[in-house]
C-alpha cells in the first residue's frame, strides 16, 4: 500500500492490517485489520495510517503551525481563535516579551494575527498555544485567508514544493496554518494569483499532476521569474 493515490476512503474499509501498519487518526483496529473512521483521504506516514477528512473543523494536534485571531486579552492571557471547535488559551509566559500584569492589550488586542504553535490538548479539547519560538510572531499587515484543512498537504506539496511554486510566480510572502489559514504579503496582481492557485488546489486536491497544473497556471503573464 502507498500514499501515492489521493485515495478517497469510506467508513469501515479496510486499509491494512497490524502490525505492518499502525492505526492514526481516523482508523479503528478490530481482528488486527485497520478500518476507515470517517470519509476522507488515505494519507501513510512512517507505518501510520491515517485518514484526512474531506470537510470539517481543525482537530489540531501538539506542534501544528497555526495562524490565529486574538479574541479577547485578560490580565494573565488570551484567547484565539484557531479554527478549532474551541479557543486556544495563550497564556503570557508563552510569549517572548516580557509583560506586566494586566498589560496584555499593549502587545496583542483584538483582531490581531499571530503565526503560533500548538502546545498541548488535553482529553477535554482545551488547546494551548505558544509564540516561544523565534519563527514564531504577530503577522503585521498582510492578508488571510481559509482553506479546507485537509488540503493542507496540497498547498505544502511534496517537500514544500507547491509552496515554493506559488511564492516564486506570485512574489509574495505566505505563511501556511495547518489550521485553513494562509496569511499573504505581497501586491494586488500577487495576492490575486495566489487566490486563484488555492482555489484551484481545493477543487483538484485529489487528482494527479497538480504541482505541474498550478505552475502552468502561474506562468501566465509572470515577468522575470526564474
Amino acid at each position: 500500500m502507498t500514499n501515492e493515490g489521493r485515495q478517497v476512503v469510506i467508513p469501515g474499509q479496510i486499509l491494512g492490517d497490524t502490525p505492518t501498519f499502525k492505526p492514526g487518526r481516523g482508523t479503528f483496529v478490530e481482528n488486527k485489520k485497520i478500518y476507515a473512521e470517517r470519509l476522507g483521504v488515505l494519507n501513510i506516514q512512517d507505518a501510520f495510517i491515517h485518514i484526512i477528512p474531506l470537510k470539517g473543523r481543525y482537530d489540531p494536534i501538539i506542534g501544528d503551525l497555526v495562524i490565529g485571531i486574538v479574541e479577547e486579552a485578560s490580565a494573565s492571557h488570551w484567547m484565539v481563535d484557531i479554527n478549532a471547535p474551541s479557543p486556544a488559551v495563550l497564556h503570557v509566559h508563552e510569549v517572548p516579551w516580557e509583560i506586566e500584569y494586566a498589560d496584555t492589550e499593549k502587545y496583542l488586542n483584538t483582531g490581531d494575527t499571530i503565526l503560533a504553535k500548538v502546545l498541548s490538548v488535553d482529553e477535554s479539547k482545551r488547546l494551548q498555544i505558544t509564540l516561544n519560538d523565534r519563527n514564531l510572531f504577530k503577522l503585521k499587515d498582510g492578508h488571510l485567508i481559509e482553506f479546507e484543512p485537509s488540503v493542507y498537504r496540497r498547498i505544502m506539496g511534496k517537500k514544500y514544493s507547491m509552496i515554493e511554486i506559488i511564492q516564486k510566480y506570485t512574489r509574495c510572502r505566505i505563511k501556511v496554518g495547518k489550521n485553513g489559514r494562509i496569511w499573504i504579503d505581497g501586491d494586488a496582481e500577487g495576492i490575486e494569483k495566489v487566490l486563484q492557485a488555492i482555489s484551484k488546489i481545493e477543487s483538484e486536491a485529489i487528482t494527479f499532476g497538480l504541482t505541474d497544473r498550478i505552475e502552468e497556471l502561474l506562468k501566465k503573464d509572470a515577468k522575470d521569474v526564474r
